[in-house]
C-alpha cells in the first residue's frame, strides 16, 4: 500500500472516530466496550476494510487509544492483545473482500473475522491474564462471550453498514483511497 496523504489522513480520522466512540461509549457504561462482555459499537467500522486498506492502520491505531482509557483500568495487555486482534481481523477481512465481487455470498461472512479473531485473542487474553482459573473452560466461556458480543454489533451494525456503503457511491470513493 502506497503512503498518501489522503490514505494518512482517512486513517487518523477512522482512528479518532473509534477511539471517541469507544471512550464515550466506555465512560457511559465501562462495561459495555470493555471486559468479558463487550458491546464495542466502533468495532462495526471494521467493515471499512472491505474498501480501503487504509482502514487497516486506523481501526488498530483506534483500538490502541481506546484501550488506554480503559475505565476498569489501564493494561498494556489489552493494548497489545486487542490490538492484535483487531489486526489480525481486519487483514483477514481485507484478504475476502478481494473475493467478494466473485462470490456475493461471501458478504454474509464479512463480519465473522471480528467475530472470530476477538473471540479467540480477547478471550484468551481475558482469560490468561484476568481468570484466576485459566483453564479450558474458562478461555471458552470468555471466548463465547466476547465473540456473542462481537457478533452482535457486527452483524446489528457492521453488517448493514456494508450493504449501505456497497449501495452507495461512498464505496467508489473509498476504494479509490
Amino acid at each position: 500500500m502506497k503512503l498518501t496523504t489522503e490514505r494518512i489522513a482517512f486513517a487518523g480520522v477512522l482512528a479518532a472516530v473509534y477511539a471517541v466512540v469507544t471512550v464515550l461509549e466506555g465512560s457511559l457504561v465501562p462495561t459495555l466496550a470493555y471486559g468479558a462482555i463487550q458491546f464495542r459499537f466502533a468495532e462495526a467500522l471494521s467493515i471499512l476494510c472491505c474498501f480501503t486498506p487504509a482502514a487497516i492502520p486506523g481501526m488498530v491505531l483506534g483500538c490502541v487509544v481506546s484501550n488506554f482509557f480503559n475505565p476498569l483500568g489501564f493494561s498494556a495487555i489489552d493494548v497489545v492483545f486487542g490490538s492484535l486482534a483487531t489486526l489480525v481481523a481486519c487483514l483477514i477481512t481485507w484478504t475476502m473482500a478481494r473475493r467478494m465481487e466473485e462470490k456475493s455470498w461471501l458478504v454474509w461472512l464479512i463480519p465473522l473475522p471480528t467475530v472470530l479473531c476477538n473471540a479467540v485473542i480477547v478471550g484468551a487474553e481475558i482469560t490468561l491474564f484476568f481468570d484466576e482459573s485459566a483453564s479450558l473452560t474458562a478461555w471458552l466461556a470468555n471466548a463465547l462471550s466476547v465473540g456473542a458480543g462481537e457478533a452482535a454489533v457486527m452483524y446489528a451494525l457492521g453488517l448493514p453498514l456494508l450493504f449501505f456503503l456497497r449501495r452507495s457511491r461512498l464505496a467508489k470513493q473509498l476504494q479509490a483511497i
